[in-house]
């Protein structure tokens, strides 16, 4: 196209009702345009810019971690989501791409700093932020709560467009959802044994709010870091701590003292019971037993009367004479109805000592001799 440059230049700015007037802003300045376009036809530009074109056309390709995704946006609105590897989109400023990190774990911190310009703070320890952490319980009671909240990326174009400052409306959320947890739970349940619920509940109600505001968020985890009272009154609650835990020692004591003494005793009454009722079983058995040998004998003692009189006399002499501790003398029928008056007035010994009368002697009659001894 050729220009008419001196045309152009005659040419005065013209507003909506003729030329304008006075000193206004003047057009373009043709001169300085038309000393580009001739510096476009030399062979110089005609080379650079076919250069230019492919450098700038080469902008265009990209790679995608393997913990990202590639979001490419053209002209600043969303147009398509890209997997881990190459990829290529029309070179800025038509496209450009977004890489966050989706498989990434993201750390937010409640109650408390730990890491201040990359260095710790206090010498490695964490300084605390009482406007966060102090925190009011449901019997009315201030409990100190420090917390750490881990989450990922659940959806890239959610996160990206939906929340600004991602981090500070994670914090924002967890410290909202921890206080609504604490203020229904009791300061003991806080500081003992309603921690890991404390975290579940925490959790459950963090995903529901970023649910609600699309943030395209997926909370991991809730973790209670240090939770105690504050430091004007954690002395008391120490006192407090150190009595349940002799309460609970006590019981323990006395718990471990009952497992001890209960099954002894249980068992010796068991024993005791148990040969209680072996004597009676034999009880009942030896009188059962006895009462038959009676009957028994009963019988046979109606029907010979002599012959069981005399074999029972007979048992009678033999359970005596079995017993071995009495001195026993055997005497003569007419011996012993003279002698035994006077046994009681001479000792064993004397007795003993004395030696058998000789058949034929007085008191010894023929066949019939008379036996001293002891067993």
């Amino acid at each position: 196209m050729n220009w008419d440059w001196d045309k152009l230049n005659s040419r005065k700015p013209q507003g909506p009702w003729g030329p304008r007037p006075g000193n206004g802003p003047e057009g373009p300045d043709l001169d300085k345009l038309k000393d580009v376009l001739n510096k476009l036809k030399t062979p110089g530009a005609r080379i650079l810019l076919p250069l230019l074109a492919v450098v700038w056309m080469a902008t265009g390709f990209y790679s995608i971690g393997p913990a990202e995704v590639g979001v490419v946006l053209r002209f600043g609105a969303f147009h398509r989501i890209t997997d881990p590897g190459w990829h290529y989109h029309i070179p800025y400023p038509v496209e450009h791409v977004l890489k966050p990190e989706v498989m990434a774990f993201r750390r937010v911190e409640v109650g408390f700093l730990s890491m201040q310009g990359g260095r710790q703070t206090q010498q490695g320890q964490n300084r605390s932020r009482p406007e966060e952490s102090l925190m009011l319980t449901g019997d009315e009671n201030i409990v100190d709560v420090q917390f750490i909240v881990q989450y990922r990326i659940k959806d890239p174009t959610d996160f990206l467009f939906n929340v600004q400052s991602q981090d500070d409306t994670v914090k924002h959320v967890a410290e909202a959802a921890m206080r609504e947890v604490v203020g229904y739970n009791l300061i003991d349940n806080v500081l003992t044994d309603k921690k890991e619920a404390i975290q579940l509940d925490t959790l459950k109600l963090m995903q529901g709010v970023l649910d609600r505001y699309q943030a395209g968020i997926y909370v991991e985890a809730v973790q209670l870091q240090d939770v105690h009272p504050p430091r004007e009154v954690v002395d008391d609650f120490k006192d407090v701590a150190s009595a349940r835990e002799d309460k609970n020692r006590f019981v323990n004591e006395a718990q471990a003292y009952s497992n001890d003494i209960l099954p002894r005793a249980r068992g010796e009454a068991a024993r005791i019971i148990n040969d209680a009722r072996g004597a009676q079983q034999g009880t009942i058995h030896r009188a059962e037993g006895e009462a038959a040998r009676f009957s028994a004998v009963l019988e046979a003692y109606r029907k010979a009367p002599d012959i069981t009189r005399e074999r029972l006399q007979l048992e009678a002499m033999e359970h005596i004479l079995a017993n071995q501790d009495t001195d026993k003398l055997l005497l003569d029928a007419e011996v012993a109805n003279r002698t035994t008056p006077y046994f009681q007035l001479a000792p064993p010994e004397a007795l003993a000592g004395q030696p058998a009368a000789a058949p034929g002697t007085p008191g010894a009659p023929a066949g019939q001799p008379a036996l001293r001894g002891a067993p």
